[in-house]
């Protein structure tokens, strides 16, 4: 099977045990692949993992966020469908980001990077409706930045709860209060 197979088994995989956590036992008992295997299909071992799947998550982005957020329409309603997608994305709040993981222990010296590039793609993609719809430049990035943060914050409050209502709350509400407060 090609590589691209096995990239949502290492995105569950990376989401439940990090970067450190997700070893190579459980690795191969998880994609049903031997050690040898994990790296014909992976030559560079774990990092070459996350990168594969940190370029998933990235087309992901484009395809059902960025995209949809560029698209025509009013600015409520693509805000409205960026949350729809995220809840997906993140079942309802019952998965972490996998961003907010790689940021944390040895993988943030690796992939710190490409995760701030991916955040600033995204809160510059927020901050555009906002500024289409009329809102300052200035305040419509630290709109977007706060976007991000309301997001990945009730993802880690209902994560630490064992408990999706934070986030469900916050993709409930958060198109309004972008939309009204310019």
């Amino acid at each position: 099977m090609p590589k691209e197979t096995y990239i949502p088994c290492l995105l569950r995989l990376f989401r439940q045990y990090g970067y450190d956590g997700a070893t190579l036992s459980k690795i191969s008992e998880a994609t049903g692949l031997g050690k040898a295997s994990l790296y014909h299909h992976f030559p560079g071992g774990k990092d070459e993992m996350v990168e594969a799947v940190l370029d998933y998550l990235e087309r992901w982005l484009e395809q059902n966020i960025l995209q949809m957020l560029n698209s025509s329409g009013d600015a409520l309603s693509r805000l409205q469908r960026m949350c729809d997608r995220l809840s997906e994305l993140y079942e309802g709040g019952q998965q972490p980001c996998l961003f907010a993981i790689l940021l944390l222990g040895s993988a943030r010296d690796v992939f710190h990077d490409k995760v701030k590039a991916l955040f600033r793609v995204w809160i510059d993609a927020i901050a555009a409706v906002l500024i289409e719809s009329g809102m300052e430049e200035k305040l419509a990035q630290q709109r977007g930045e706060d976007a991000v943060i309301a997001i990945q914050g009730s993802l880690i409050l209902s994560q630490g709860l064992d408990n999706p209502v934070p986030f469900g709350r916050v993709i409930q509400h958060l198109p309004e209060e972008l939309y009204l407060l310019k």
